[in-house]
């Protein structure tokens, strides 16, 4: 009896077909987060531009979600989840037991049949890339499998493996030494502050990886003055205190409604602050993820901002927005914007727990030169990484098996 004749004849007809190029992108997508996705469709314009031939896979928690939000971006571009799968497998929390277990099965895919054909392809590429973000963290310690996993990938395939515009704290004190051991195994390692370059022995730190590509944000024609962004998810205070210090602020600044746009970075979540103002703000603008999505920030030079999240921060900014950098976690959102502060953002840091009343920012957001100089060095990291380069690109990093690229800010130019 025969199984599947047409079937095998299918594939042996296709085995002398050209190989693509096969690029394997890892980040936490489709939740959805609009930094997050902004990351992934950054990649994704740059690999279309550069590949457009080459298939590109990005495994991410919510694979369904992430293909419609970016499918347009590149024309061969397809979603799984093998390797967040196999983080949730992994038997406990502990950093050292996922990192052990997803790269057993990595190697061993007996061990986890359900995901086979997944790490099966993950044998097959050319590129394992984990691209930039604050999702490898304490906050998701399971999440040192993706790099565990990566690393894992990369040797048994003989990939360029590459982690780029990373923000690593805080990080497990007890999974440092672990840390340092995986990233060892990388052939590019690229991170976004300084907290993080301390972290990682060696590694010169360049900017987030949103940095690489031109902004397609439109200036908004009608923009508010001031716009709000202040989330519910991750920090050491719950709604009602976040939004005393808004309502605060506000009054402080004698922001009328018909002034403000209120912002949604993540659906719902950037809700819960603003929506105990609903009373206090009758005539403000609201933005949900899905219009910010299709059409962008209401953003453009001269407003002033509140932003707890950082990607807000840095798109504002780069389009001539001032702003205040709420920061509702000292460990985790303080390096987050204080990266772009020294960068040259011209934001006005505030800490959410200390409190007080800050005056309104004066900035200009970054100036053109700093949205320059962090190109050339985001398009060197890119082609350590993919050794491509369109016409435009700067000029390669002298060969070396790990990235090491100067240190730069603004305020050393």
């Amino acid at each position: 009896m025969t199984f599947g004749g047409r079937v095998g004849g299918r594939f042996a007809s296709s085995a002398h077909a050209p190989r693509r190029r096969c690029h394997y992108l890892i980040g936490p997508n489709g939740f959805p987060n609009f930094g997050d996705e902004l990351i992934a469709a950054t990649w994704l314009r740059y690999l279309a531009r550069t590949e457009p031939e080459a298939d590109v896979w990005l495994d991410t928690h919510s694979p369904g979600p992430t293909q419609l939000l970016l499918n347009e971006l590149h024309p061969r571009l397809r979603c799984t989840d093998t390797l967040w799968r196999l983080c949730g497998e992994a038997p406990s929390d502990d950093p050292w037991e996922v990192a052990r277990w997803v790269q057993s099965a990595v190697n061993d895919p007996g061990l986890a049949p359900r995901w086979d054909a997944g790490i099966d392809l993950l044998g097959r590429t050319d590129v394992v890339h984990l691209i930039g973000g604050g999702y490898l963290n304490a906050l998701w310690p399971r999440h040192i499998g993706l790099i565990a996993g990566a690393a894992a990938a990369a040797r048994r395939s003989g990939a360029r493996a590459a982690m780029t515009g990373q923000g690593l704290t805080p990080f497990p004190a007890a999974a440092t030494d672990l840390l340092r051991s995986l990233a060892d195994r990388f052939d590019v390692v690229d991170v976004r502050d300084d907290p993080s370059a301390d972290l990682l022995t060696g590694v010169v730190r360049t900017c987030d990886d949103v940095f690489l590509e031109p902004f397609e944000q439109p200036p908004a024609t009608q923009a508010r003055e001031f716009v709000l962004c202040v989330q519910s998810d991750i920090g050491d205070f719950e709604p009602p205190v976040l939004a005393a210090q808004v309502l605060g602020l506000l009054r402080s600044w004698e922001v009328h409604p018909e002034q403000l746009a209120v912002v949604e970075g993540i659906p719902r979540i950037d809700r819960a602050v603003p929506a105990l103002l609903e009373h206090e703000l009758a005539g403000a603008e609201f933005h949900p993820f899905r219009d910010v999505w299709r059409n962008g920030l209401p953003v453009s030079s001269g407003q002033t901002w509140i932003s707890s999240r950082y990607h807000l921060h840095l798109v504002a900014a780069a389009a001539g927005a001032t702003g205040l950098a709420v920061s509702v976690s000292r460990g985790y959102y303080t390096p987050k914007h204080r990266s772009l502060i020294d960068l040259g953002s011209g934001w006005t840091p505030f800490d959410a727990k200390a409190g007080g009343t800050p005056d309104r920012p004066t900035g200009t957001g970054f100036p053109p030169h700093v949205l320059r100089r962090c190109r050339e060095l985001k398009l060197s990291v890119a082609q350590a990484v993919y050794g491509n380069r369109a016409a435009e690109e700067a000029p390669a990093p002298p060969p070396a098996r790990r990235l090491a690229l100067r240190s730069w800010r603004a305020r050393s130019s």
